[in-house]
Order: C-alpha cells, then structure tokens, then sequence
C-alpha cells in the first residue's frame, strides 16, 4: 500500500480511511518504490522508537511521503542536525540541549507567555471579529517565543515563517528553504559569538562550531513554532466544532487529550532504519528496510485508550501517546509545547467564552497535503457589545 494522506472533510480530525483496520505491521511503499513497513500499534511503535538495532540517519531510510522534489539519495546529516543521527553522536548534542529545556526553565517563561498571549488577544479585541485565528494568535505566539529563546531578532518572523512553511509545503522548494533559513541562522551564529546576549545560542558558543549551532538553531527554530502553532489553531477548530468547551478544570488533561486526538504529524511522523534483521509485532523486518509510523493511528490505539475515536478532555491515560516521540529521539521542547498550548488554549477561551466558528466548519481550509496536519487559516467570532 501507498501511505493516504487525505482526511474527511467531514471527520477531518479521525485519521485516514485508508490506515483503518491495518495489522500492527503494514508493508508499504514508500516515495522511491522502497517496499517497507507501516507501524500502525502503540506496541509496535515503542518498539521501533526504542531499539537502538533502529536508526534514525537519514541517508539509510527511504521517505513514506510523495513530494514534488528532486529525488536522488539522501545525504549524511550536516554536523548539528542532531534530529537525524544516531548515539554517540546524538548523545552529545542532546546532553548539550537538555540543559537549555529543563522542566524549572520552561516554568520561568510561563509569565512571558502569557504576557505574550494577553496581548495579542487585546490586539484581536480592538480588531473586533472575525479574524483569523492563525495569524493573530496560533502563529505568533510559538513564533515569539522560540525567538527570545533562540536570540533571533522577531522583527524577521515573516522570513524565517515563509521558509519554515516551504520545508513542510510537498510542493515547496525545500533545498532553497534550507539553504535561505542556513544562510541567515550562520551570519546569526557569528554576530553571537562577537555580541553574545543571554540566549540559547549565545549560551551553545564555546561548545559547537558554527556549522554544528546553525543546524542546532535550525531544527530548534522550525519545530519550535511550526508544531505547536498548528496543533494551537487545530486543537481549537477541533473543540468549535465538537461544541467542547477547554473548562479551567482538568486543562493538563484536556492539552494532552487533544494531542492524543488530533495527531498533527502525518506525513511527517517519524520513521526508522532496520540495522540487521529485527522482528516487530511477529514481523521480521530486514536489514536495510525502512518502518514509518502512523501516529493518528498508533494514537487511537483501541488496546491503549478506551473509546479511542471519542474526543474526552478528561481522559486520565490521554498522556500515554507518542506525539511527542519516544526513546532518545523524543522531543526536547515537548514541555515548552505543552506550556503555550495550555496557557494559550486557556487564555483564548477565558477571553472570548462565546468564540465560534464564522464559517461553516466544512470550510475551513486543511492542510491535507503538508508533512504538519493543521488548517490553513481559521476564521473565528465572538459576541460583541456595541
């Protein structure tokens, strides 16, 4: 089987029709012809993600998704891209980060967060409804944030948010985005280490090259908004239109539920090499082969979570899921996520307790064809007094 992408304009938060009723192990092919594997099971993905017979170097796997770019083999990683190697190496820069993202430093940028939220969403008061949630409050917020923490000037948002978008756009172009977002984040590497500020960059100067802390800021930079903006507007159409309201109650539970639900990485859900032979869910995976994994399905796992396909904010186990990965690999800012889309989805509904839809929910636009699940703009309203 090909790997569908499509999603229900109808059910546009179940995953698609195609991934349904698939063994834990599904053989699929991939973009280059590559017969490989489709994880499909909370058990099976563990598997995959924790076994270091499993690797995550690029130039080894073959891609599940079919873009409209050069083919050819992939390269090594550049030194830095710490998202594509494997121990000992990756051990080293992820010893390195982890000091930058422990859980005490994102408690401290709570308060800046929500500062930043209370004024974008006193901005989207005075502009009145209806607006468009993803560029007046979903985008921006992650955007900042990562910026202060990175040392990038947000006065050049709109760049590196134009290149970011063409890195997970199937028809982009992403070698240019790469190279335009590697040329601007190298001079930004040299001006710190001449005017070092109190940032993650400047903090990382006497530890990397600068070809390493360019590929660091680079994964930093991109994953640092663009995930957690479209799992923010996402999350938030997915709570319209089911007609929940995000109550103050159980809103850690609520954040983590609609993580488990929504799934946003699709396409671009991780996928490992096979480094010898290794037997997964009663299949024998051979060496050389590549397993992608379907994390909306794995994440509606029906022998993890009771009633899987029910959006329950409640939910006590909704945190057993695997949107933010697992084994080495899984992701350094997952609390920092976690602390803008509870302060951000918190804020929005306290603000605006009437908020709804402008449009009909089947027409708000979806990112079906992007390695990032999400809307591609959401108008919303709120009751006004005049």
């Amino acid at each position: 089987m090909r790997l569908p992408i499509e999603r229900n304009q109808e059910c546009p938060f179940d995953p698609p029709a195609g991934l349904r009723g698939l063994p834990p192990m599904a053989r699929l092919e991939m973009a280059d012809g590559h017969l490989g594997w489709l994880a499909t099971t909370m058990a099976a993905a563990r598997t995959v993600l924790g076994d270091p017979r499993f690797s995550a170097r690029q130039e080894l796997k073959h891609t599940a998704m079919h873009v409209a770019r050069p083919g050819g083999p992939a390269r090594p990683a550049p030194p830095g891209f710490f998202a594509a190697t494997d121990p000992p190496e990756h051990t080293r820069y992820r010893r390195l980060l982890t000091g930058q993202f422990t859980l005490r430093r994102m408690r401290l940028l709570e308060p800046r967060i929500e500062q930043i939220a209370a004024d974008h969403l006193d901005a989207m008061a005075k502009a009145g409804p209806p607006v468009d949630l993803v560029t007046a409050y979903a985008l921006p917020i992650p955007s900042l944030v990562i910026c202060e923490l990175l040392g990038v000037p947000y006065a050049d948002h709109d760049f590196f948010q134009d290149r970011s978008a063409a890195l997970v756009a199937p028809d982009g172009d992403g070698a240019q985005a790469t190279a335009d977002l590697t040329a601007y984040l190298g001079e930004l590497v040299r001006r710190k280490r001449v005017e070092p500020g109190d940032d993650l960059i400047s903090g990382l100067t006497g530890e990397l090259t600068d070809e390493e802390l360019t590929y660091v800021a680079l994964i930093l930079l991109v994953a640092g908004h663009e995930t957690t903006a479209n799992m923010l507007a996402l999350g938030v159409f997915a709570l319209l239109k089911e007609g929940l309201p995000f109550e103050e109650g159980p809103v850690e539970a609520a954040v983590e539920e609609l993580l488990r639900w929504l799934s946003i990485l699709h396409q671009g859900a991780p996928s490992r090499a096979a480094l010898e032979d290794v037997e997964v869910a009663g299949e024998l995976v051979r060496k050389g082969e590549t397993v992608a994994l379907s994390l909306p399905v794995i994440n509606r796992d029906g022998a993890v979570f009771e009633d899987p396909d029910v959006l329950r904010l409640d939910r006590a186990d909704a945190r057993r899921h695997l949107a933010f990965g697992h084994g080495v690999h899984q992701c350094l800012g997952q609390q920092l996520a976690r602390n803008e889309l509870r302060i951000g989805y918190r804020a929005l509904f306290e603000r605006f307790p009437g908020l709804r839809l402008a449009v009909p929910a089947a027409e708000v636009p979806l990112k079906h064809d992007a390695s990032v699940y999400g809307v591609r703009c959401l108008p919303v309203t709120w009751p006004t007094i005049d």
